[in-house]
């Protein structure tokens, strides 16, 4: 009876493991088959290939960070756009940052790695977002909440003027 048994537990545990790796096959194959990650395929029309932004600016990335800090007075360099956060943390400094009713600009670091790279040798800081205002670094989402709590954040954007994004 035991023997019997352990046949057909045997069985179907090598059966189960049989359709869980060709289940598993076919869905790899069915979301790398649809993956754009490959910018050398010859069926994708040069409108939809990936494109560096910056390349075509003709200004390096470090001009680009400076130049962004400089001339907006509340700068944020975050994963997503402020309408639409890719991050939790940078969610909460958009959120943060829109108590104040300022005009907010940001750039989406998700959208190119060189930039992620330049904006962190800029400030020396390592992660993200980042925040800048008055042309100073000031941090992140912690740091903001955190002068937010104090009443500090609310001292340092009383000059700015308010506006959309």
């Amino acid at each position: 009876m035991a023997r019997a048994l352990a046949n057909i537990v045997h069985r179907s545990t090598v059966g189960s493991l049989i359709i869980s790796s060709i289940a598993s096959k076919t869905v790899s194959n069915r979301i790398f088959r649809f993956s754009t990650a490959s910018s050398d395929d010859p069926d994708t029309h040069e409108d939809f290939k990936p494109t560096n932004k910056t390349e075509s600016s003709g200004i390096s990335l470090k001009d680009m960070v400076e130049q962004d800090v400089k001339e907006n007075p509340v700068m944020i360099y975050m994963k997503g756009v402020p309408d639409l956060p890719r991050c939790g943390f940078s969610a909460l400094a958009v959120r943060v940052l829109k108590e104040y009713n300022i005009s907010l600009s940001a750039r989406n670091i998700l959208e190119e790695p060189e930039l992620k790279n330049a904006v962190k040798s800029f400030s020396h800081w390592p992660t993200f977002p980042q925040i800048f205002i008055n042309g100073e670094f000031v941090g992140g989402s912690d740091i903001i909440l955190s002068m937010h709590q104090s009443g500090e954040l609310k001292d340092i954007l009383n000059g700015i003027s308010s506006g959309k994004q």
